[in-house]
């Protein structure tokens, strides 16, 4: 498995690359996880309501958001600086199921390399049955530190991923309804820790927990 750090890349060229490496994954190359950071982004899944975008079209030229349609499940999320973004492009097996089964595995993988990251901090962090993603207890009740959203081609070559809120300046989720939820928060591990948090540090233990779990099971 090869993991790259990539620092700040722009959504569309991030897409441009990850759509060459599932091609050459899917053709037997190597499996890889993308890490980087986006700019301020906001970008739509193929459940995506439009009302679930709230800032205006104005308000997004001024603050230099762009927004993107996707091809991954899920509704509408923001990606920006200081969010730790991972993209994996991995060969899946099947399941005992077929591939469905194998994606549902693979998204409670997916959310629990988050939760076993986290723990190295301190902060307890789950998944919560019937929703997607990683979630904290705060005093302003359940709140998401991670968002996840994948999708898995004929080839069974996942794009897309997860998205960690690290030092992520959580103001611009004002400009969403962040996954379509209304009744739950967004949080980051900054906020969690009371202090900016190393980024760098970040990758590297999301990388050891991500070798920890994928390596064994691919």
């Amino acid at each position: 498995m090869i993991i790259q750090s990539l620092g700040v890349v722009s959504y569309e060229e991030a897409l441009a690359l990850q759509n060459r490496l599932a091609d050459e994954v899917g053709a037997g190359g190597d499996d890889h996880l993308l890490l980087l950071e986006h700019p301020h982004t906001y970008t739509l899944g193929t459940s995506a309501k439009a009302e679930h975008l709230l800032m205006s079209a104005d308000e997004r030229e001024r603050r230099g958001v762009s927004v993107y349609h996707v091809d991954r499940g899920g509704d509408i999320t923001y990606h920006g600086f200081g969010q730790l973004v991972g993209y994996p492009i991995l060969k899946l097996g099947r399941g005992t199921d077929g591939l469905r089964a194998d994606v549902v595995r693979y998204v409670r993988d997916l959310e629990r390399v988050i939760i076993n990251t986290l723990a190295e901090y301190d902060v307890i962090a789950y998944p919560i049955p019937g929703l997607t993603g990683v979630w904290v207890n705060t005093p302003q009740g359940e709140q998401k530190i991670a968002a996840i959203g994948v999708r898995v081609n004929v080839r069974g070559v996942t794009k897309h991923g997860f998205a960690l809120n690290v030092n992520t300046d959580l103001r611009y989720f004002d400009g969403i309804i962040p996954c379509g939820i209304r009744d739950k928060g967004v949080t980051s591990l900054a906020v969690q820790l009371g202090a900016a948090v190393d980024l760098a540090d970040v990758i590297a233990r999301i990388s050891g927990q991500f070798r920890a779990v994928f390596e064994n099971r691919l």
